[in-house]
């Protein structure tokens, strides 16, 4: 619901700042007042393109906003898909600089124009004698009916199984394609990953192998040195452990004076135990080593293949490799399990399939069920807005394809005149009378849907009298159940709102400016009396003016 409206610096506005109501709303002004600026700048902030000539004074920016009371609508999805704060009461803010730039605003959160514009259109549904284009297309017909038939709920469930049979349609047709293609690839694929099987990849082995082989190929240099580390240690004059053993025997015998002379006997007592154990090991090291060319040839056959594979295949890791063999052996894998693959695919099409035609089924069930109704009451409200011989041609076929909506294809004509032909609304219907039509639509579905804020500009042109107080009617009827706009010119219509603004110019040495202004109840009369007879007020139009207000 539109709660407040501020315009500043926008064509005859200097500054503008009204707040509304709920229910049904009407909008009067003499022509040329500026009931179409005010629409104007209505439309700016739900995202419509704008330039200079936009602005009162050039050297000023334009600042619209728009605030709504939103807390009725689903739109907290929206929000996090643009990543926009919600809030129940939102504000939505168009800029106009003097630059010719603009910004939009939800929530203080700059956006795009094309998410202002997604968000206004579900905010605010305005509709004029020029746009009735909606009326006309098949999606929007057959809303109307699914709105009687109560088919939120098969739709919902058909939306969800359509996605998943669209889904299960393309990797079908995936598979399909890679069984095409891979054939030729599959050879050289089996090729590539036996080549990486016969070497028994495994992490580490690399390095493992690589050690070995600098240990092979130079044997004799690690027995001269090994020999050298064991004579260092057990040489007879002049080895390490003959000497610390003598250094052992000189700190046991101060040991017993004093325990710092302990604590360095017990020290030297391990570095002994230690150098001894090293000793030890150096002996076996020493005996175990021992040249192996077959060996040796062995270890550097596996390297060079690691290497050749590695160069083949780009990598510089066994674990890069050990990846691509992974990623070979799902492709081999795949191209021999495709065809029960496909066979699998298939059948989970089918049985998708099976369902989305189900629902359709109800859904075209429901659809033809209340079509009868649907056209009496539309040929009831047309026949009480000057359409008497009204009638409509309403069918539903099922249609060759899956569509977003159902599987139907829409037959919606219409005549307007007694023995004339069908036809669709956008080719034999006036705009005079696609705007009656409208209406009786969107009253229609007001009842079974949570509809946007609804304005009206100037729908009732062309009419007067009792139809003009029946379309009156009927908006104030829908504003039982939401808020209702109405820009009119007719007093019929205006004194069904449950309250009424005037808009008027007025001109100084400054130049002109529009103002927008609530009625009090005495205004109100003497606006609806000078809409029935003139400036000049005379009793009866007061009198008038009264009745229609009571």
């Amino acid at each position: 619901m539109l709660t407040n409206l501020s315009i500043r610096n926008y064509a005859l506005i200097d500054d503008l700042n009204v707040s509304f109501s709920d229910g049904f709303t009407t909008i009067t002004g003499e022509t040329g007042a500026g009931k179409s600026i005010l629409l104007g700048g209505l439309s700016l902030v739900l995202g419509k393109r704008a330039d200079l000539s936009t602005l009162k004074n050039k050297e000023q920016k334009c600042v619209i906003e728009a605030e709504f009371e939103i807390s009725k609508y689903r739109l907290t999805d929206f929000f996090k898909e643009y990543d926009l704060d919600f809030e129940d009461v939102t504000i939505l803010r168009r800029e106009i600089l003097s630059s010719g730039k603009s910004r939009a605003f939800v929530n203080d959160s700059p956006v795009t124009l094309d998410v202002l514009k997604q968000l206004g259109n579900q905010l605010i549904d305005v509709h004029s004698q020029h746009q009735t284009l909606q009326l006309t297309e098949n999606d929007f017909q057959l809303r109307v009916v699914d709105a009687l038939a109560g088919n939120a709920i098969h739709l919902e469930k058909y939306t969800e199984h359509l996605s998943r049979y669209k889904t299960a349609t393309r990797q079908l047709q995936e598979l399909l394609d890679f069984q095409s293609s891979s054939t030729k690839e599959h050879d050289y694929n089996s090729f590539l990953l036996q080549e990486l099987n016969a070497v028994s990849l495994t992490e580490g082995m690399q390095e493992e192998l690589e050690t070995e082989h600098g240990q092979l190929s130079n044997v004799e240099h690690i027995m001269e040195l090994l020999s050298q580390g064991h004579s260092l240690l057990n040489d007879e004059q002049m080895g390490l452990l003959g000497r610390f053993s003598d250094l052992k025997q000189v700190f046991q015998g101060l040991s017993y004076y004093g325990q710092e002379y302990e604590a360095l006997n017990q020290r030297i007592q391990s570095v002994f135990i230690e150098m001894d154990d090293i000793s030890s090991e150096l002996e076996h090291l020493k005996d175990g080593v021992e040249a192996d060319p077959e060996r040796l040839h062995l270890v550097n056959s596996k390297l060079q293949q690691l290497y050749d594979l590695q160069k083949k295949h780009q990598a510089s890791t066994v674990s890069e490799l050990i990846d691509i063999k992974e990623n070979l052996s799902l492709k081999v894998d795949t191209v021999a399990n495709i065809d029960a693959k496909i066979k699998e695919k298939e059948n989970e099409l089918a049985q998708i399939k099976e369902q989305v035609e189900n629902l359709a089924a109800k859904i075209r069930s429901a659809r033809n069920a209340v079509i009868p109704k649907l056209k009496n009451r539309l040929q009831e409200s047309l026949y009480a807005l000057g359409m008497p011989s009204a009638t409509f041609n309403i069918a539903v076929q099922p249609s060759d394809a899956f569509k977003s909506n159902g599987a139907d294809d829409l037959t919606f004509l219409f005549s307007a005149n007694k023995g004339s032909d069908y036809g669709e609304l956008k080719k034999v219907a006036s705009g005079g009378e696609l705007s009656r039509i409208m209406l009786t639509i969107k009253s229609i579905l007001a009842e079974y849907e949570q509809l946007p804020t609804m304005m009206f500009d100037e729908i009732d042109t062309g009419v007067s009298g009792e139809i003009s107080n029946k379309m009156g009617e009927i908006m104030q009827q829908m504003g039982n159940s939401m808020q209702v706009f109405s820009i009119t010119h007719l007093p019929q219509v205006a004194s069904k709102g449950k309250q009424q603004f005037k808009v008027y110019k007025e001109e100084s040495a400054e130049g002109t400016t529009t103002h927008m202004k609530k009625l009090s109840s005495d205004e109100r009369i003497s606006e609806l009396a000078e809409m029935l007879g003139g400036k000049a007020l005379s009793e009866s139009a007061l009198a008038h003016a009264k009745q229609l207000l009571q």
